[in-house]
């Protein structure tokens, strides 16, 4: 069957480039690296960063305005958990009592539905038992995201024409703003849960009472509400009819001002009202507030944008943007006092879809750079040029066969997921190989006279089973992969599911298109020497024409093909010149024979020439610091060495492979040698080799204690293990903590000096931090929590799809400002340049935004500690925006490694943690400033006892 299907495709290569072009274009459609394609739909893979790996979660959410922790424990958080148990496919529950609010999560099986667990959890809410929450208490369920929604932070800032901040707006107005107008907007934007809003003063219309007032007036408190309650309301009569027309009756009482509460009536006493203002003063102020936001020392009002669960977060983002420019115009402007015309802007400050570019970019180009070395490989190790492409075909196009998968089975496209493309590249390339190399090999031994058609089939067919075997092979050795769950499911799965969509595309690509392509591929010659001789000249000028539209790689290689080919046609003919000199004779001979052999196989020269020039230019494995030729250089020095070294194996194999047969033992000491080693780095020297050390100490000699066992103890601890390796975001969170009695105007101060204090460091772009929480269930943070946001400046700069920039430089590689002044790097980082001082520049250099002595962004984050310590504040381990939001989904804390302590009661539990915290400072393998205990009593109180009596 499988044979009489390649056959068919073969036979009928219309319906082969047909199903060829669907699948091309539909893959172009589904991709995920947003590329420009025209008139085409657009239908992308959604894209994150990485996989959301956290638990499946829900968040009950209840706010009691005022009330302590231990109320809130008592009377909401307790009794909500004891009922909410009974809700079908639970894990488990945990609750957090915070001042003024109550979180509940709600962990649920993984198999558990999304949206089916919350509506069971509504259907709980909606039937509670009358007097299980106090009264006017509210439970309510979280929106439809995880913490790892959270994928746009922004501020509202003034700014004038130019984009520059002006100032002279009150932090009440831009939170109105924020609260009444951008947050609607947003909202309504196609898959955003909540927008949650943060920092500045929510206005709020306060009386203060005049106690001495109501004792004269013997008006008791609550009069005084009641009275203000029903002051502000409207009502409706019925209708009444006049001169035969109906009119509708409304009573307007809605408060429009403080005048209009000051005029409310608390009483009537001897027919003269008592109103507010006699009693005490109206006046407009500040909500009180449990979080504020800060950029760079300055207080700000901002917001959050959380995707959807489930939605496509860059797609999310990108709606944002667009829903942003829509609204922007109708955001309020004033003119200042300078004359100076200031409008609100929104300025984001934390945007994933950058971080969502550059991995895509990063894996985009690694995904590229495979391909040319699989064509490089190929091309020197096949040696035939026409074999090299049609192997190289497979790839492409089954990279876009497996976005249509990942589209249509729901694999979101992240780090993990498009790594199993590039795991799978390997394999898939082994079925072009093996096809390929089988059909060169069917025409080479063809009898006269055969078809080309028919030796192709021969050829494609006599592998076709030991292709479709080694394929099912690989994808049965995944299934263990697949039946991971939780966590390591949701990490590991998106992998096996594209290396298997890759090897599938691969298997079909491999026997039913490229059977068609291969006969075209070696069937398509020049027979007339008169039209490959105009195919060859013309291709010169078409090269010239491709270096002028700057297109120099492509312009060079038509110019390079046009000129071998013209010079096969006319150049000289193959006669070998008999000489006096025999010697002379003899080496003209080998020049002559050199020349002929380079001219035959110039064409395969140029693609490995242009294949390592592009590697070069796109890999730069000796950093983008280095020249362009240094590099071209290092990867060709690369290739000869890899491939020679290949070569040579091949050439030597026969006497390699006798030696090792008689010699066995001499041979198989180098296995186990090897085996030996490996496991020793891997497990560690004492893991290995303990039994030993058990031996000796039976006899009495401490052979731990020697030199020798030390040294190997150290130089093999062992590797490290690491369920979620860290991804390299772009910025830091920076986590600290000040004492638990500290109040919102001390954290706001000390908050702002942190922003600054890290502002001042020249790689960091942006600083901003929160402290409490925003106004979403995702955020039960106290006062004393702090988030600081540090968004550093990439190693080069980046263009908006993260790739790196060239700019144009001078003979002594020095930037050419728009100006027209020309700085080192170092010195136009001193002078604070950006890419729109710089003239971007094909054949230009890379802009380094780091000061020479940071190689990493682990120097980054020293120099944040060292800036970082303000007495009363503890330190923070280093963690990432996405990272943090991660590991604390699935822990509860906000460090990647901790030890819960369990006790009696807070008191015992705090001192213990703190003698704890002194203990791991110790350890040689943890940081000694990232170790601290939380500190979870000293809250002060101020108690009111009632005397009954």
């Amino acid at each position: 069957m499988l044979n009489k299907i390649i056959k068919y495709f073969l036979e009928n290569k219309l319906v082969t480039m047909l199903i060829l072009t669907g699948l091309v274009t539909w893959g172009v459609v589904t991709s995920p690296f947003g590329w420009e394609i025209g008139a085409l739909p657009s239908d992308p893979v959604p894209v994150d960063a990485i996989p959301d790996i956290g638990e499946n979660q829900q968040i009950v959410f209840t706010e009691w305005m005022g009330r302590s922790p231990q109320d809130i424990e008592d009377q909401v958080s307790y009794p909500l958990t004891t009922y909410l148990l009974g809700i079908p496919g639970v894990k488990s529950i945990r609750s957090s009592s915070i001042f003024g609010f109550s979180s509940i999560f709600i962990i649920f099986e993984e198999d558990i539905e999304f949206y089916w667990s919350r509506s069971r959890i509504l259907e709980k809410l909606s039937s509670l038992p009358s007097g299980l929450l106090p009264e006017g208490v509210q439970p309510a369920l979280g929106p439809d995201a995880t913490a790892l929604g959270q994928v746009y932070w922004y501020t509202l800032e003034g700014r004038d024409k130019d984009g520059n901040p002006t100032g002279g707006w009150d932090l009440h107005e831009i939170r109105s703003v924020q609260d009444f107008y951008v947050k609607y907007g947003l909202n309504g934007t196609e898959g955003v849960s909540e927008v949650a809003s943060i920092g500045g003063f929510v206005q709020e219309y306060q009386i203060d009472v005049n106690p001495d007032a109501l004792k004269a007036y013997n008006i008791p408190l609550h009069k005084v509400m009641q009275a203000v309650q029903k002051s502000n309301r409207d009502v409706g009569a019925k209708t009444i009819e006049i001169n035969q027309a109906e009119y509708l009756v409304r009573g307007l009482g809605y408060i429009k001002n403080v005048e209009d509460i000051e005029k409310a009536v608390v009483a009537v006493q001897e027919n003269v009202p008592v109103r507010i203002q006699d009693i005490g003063l109206v006046s407009l102020g500040p909500a009180s507030r449990r979080g504020a936001l800060d950029k760079d020392g300055a207080e700000v009002v901002g917001g959050v944008v959380v995707a959807r669960y489930g939605a496509n977060p860059l797609q999310v983002i990108n709606n944002v943007k667009e829903k942003i420019k829509e609204i922007s115009p109708g955001l309020p402007k004033k003119t200042l006092e300078n004359g100076v015309v200031s409008q609100l802007t929104i300025v984001p400050f934390y945007d994933r879809s950058g971080l969502i570019y550059e991995t895509l970019g990063t894996l985009e180009e690694a995904i590229s750079l495979q391909i040319l070395i699989v064509i490089l490989v190929v091309i020197v190790m096949v040696y035939n040029l026409r074999a090299s492409f049609l192997i190289s075909s497979l790839l492409p196009i089954s990279v876009l066969m497996v976005f249509i998968a990942m589209r249509y089975f729901g694999v979101d496209a992240n780090i993990v997921a498009l790594s199993g493309i590039a795991i799978a590249i390997g394999t898939m390339v082994d079925l072009g190989v093996i096809l390929s190399e089988n059909i060169i090999k069917h025409v080479d031994e063809a009898p006269p006279g055969q078809k080309l058609i028919t030796t192709v089939y021969n050829g494609a067919s006599e592998v076709s089973s030991a292709i479709l075997t080694a394929v099912s092979t690989t994808i049965v050795s995944f299934i263990p992969v697949f039946t991971m769950q939780a966590a390591e499911g949701k990490l590991f799965g998106p992998l096996a599911f594209t290396k298997t969509f890759a090897l599938v595309a691969a298997l079909i690509v491999s026997l039913f298109i490229l059977p068609a392509l291969a006969h075209w591929f070696f069937g398509a010659r020049i027979k007339s020497d008169r039209i490959r001789k105009w195919v060859n000249i013309a291709l010169v000028p078409l090269g010239i024409v491709f270096l002028f539209l700057g297109q120099i790689w492509g312009g060079l290689m038509l110019l390079a093909f046009g000129l071998v080919g013209i010079l096969k046609i006319f150049g000289p003919k193959r006669e070998l010149a008999e000489s006096t000199d025999e010697q002379t004779s003899s080496g003209k001979q080998r020049l002559r024979r050199a020349g002929y052999w380079l001219l035959d196989h110039a064409e395969i020269v140029l693609v490995v020439l242009g294949v390592v020039w592009l590697l070069a230019r796109y890999w730069l494995p000796l950093g983008p610091a280095k020249s362009l030729m240094l590099n071209v250089v290092f990867v060709a020095m690369m290739v000869i060495l890899i491939l020679g070294a290949f070569t040579l194996l091949e050439y030597f194999y026969k006497p390699i492979l006798r030696w090792c047969l008689d010699h066995k033992v001499s041979f198989l000491l180098i296995p186990a040698f090897l085996i030996l080693f490996g496991a020793t780095t891997w497990m560690g020297f004492n893991t290995i080799f303990g039994f030993a050390a058990k031996g000796f100490d039976a006899v009495g000699w401490n052979v731990r204690t020697t030199k020798v066992w030390s040294g190997l103890a150290h130089t093999f601890p062992g590797m490290g293990k690491e369920f979620m390796p860290s991804l390299n975001e772009g910025s830091f969170l920076l986590m600290p903590t000040s004492m638990p009695h500290s109040g919102v105007e001390y954290n706001r101060k000390v908050l702002g000096q942190l922003d600054m204090l890290i502002s001042a460091i020249p790689e960091v772009e942006l600083t901003v931090g929160k402290l409490g929480r925003v106004e979403s269930a995702l955020d039960p943070a106290p006062i004393s929590m702090y988030e600081n946001v540090i968004n550093y400046r990439p190693e080069y700069l980046l263009n908006e799809r993260g790739h790196r920039v060239r700019f144009k430089v001078d003979r002594d590689d020095r930037f050419i400002l728009s100006s027209g002044d020309t700085l080192s790097n170092e010195e136009a980082l001193e002078r604070g340049v950006t890419s729109k001082d710089l003239v971007p520049d094909e054949w230009g250099n890379y802009f380094r935004n780091w000061r020479p002595h940071i190689q990493s962004p682990d120097d980054i984050w020293n120099e944040i500690v060292k800036v970082a310590k303000i007495p009363g504040v503890t330190s923070a381990p280093k963690l990432q925006p996405i990272e943090t939001r991660l590991v604390m989904l699935q822990t509860g804390m906000r460090a990647p490694m901790g030890i819960k302590v369990y006790g009696p009661d807070l008191n015992t539990i705090e001192e213990f943690g703190m003698k704890l915290e002194g203990i791991l400072k110790e350890v040689p393998s943890v940081k000694a400033e990232a170790a601290f205990a939380d500190r979870i009593v000293g809250k002060p109180y101020l108690h009111l006892n009632i005397n009954r009596d």
